[in-house]
């Protein structure tokens, strides 16, 4: 779930898969890996993930559908 809500917020809010990667300084491929399931990020990627794409990490977690 968090792959597919990752991918989605991030479309949602018009950042291309590049900007993020840059955003959390790792390359693309370690990025398009949490987007397609093969790695989850630490903790504290989580939140870097979260604040960028202003959602909760509930959320991105599939604990709330709220976002």
């Amino acid at each position: 779930m968090f792959c597919e809500r990752l991918n989605a917020a991030r479309k949602m809010r018009g950042i291309t898969a590049q900007q993020m990667a840059d955003y959390l300084s790792i390359n693309l491929r370690s990025y398009r890996n949490y987007e397609s399931g093969d790695r989850e990020p630490s903790l504290d990627m989580l939140v870097k993930i979260s604040e960028k794409l202003e959602v909760s990490t509930d959320y991105l977690l599939g604990r709330t559908d709220e976002v």
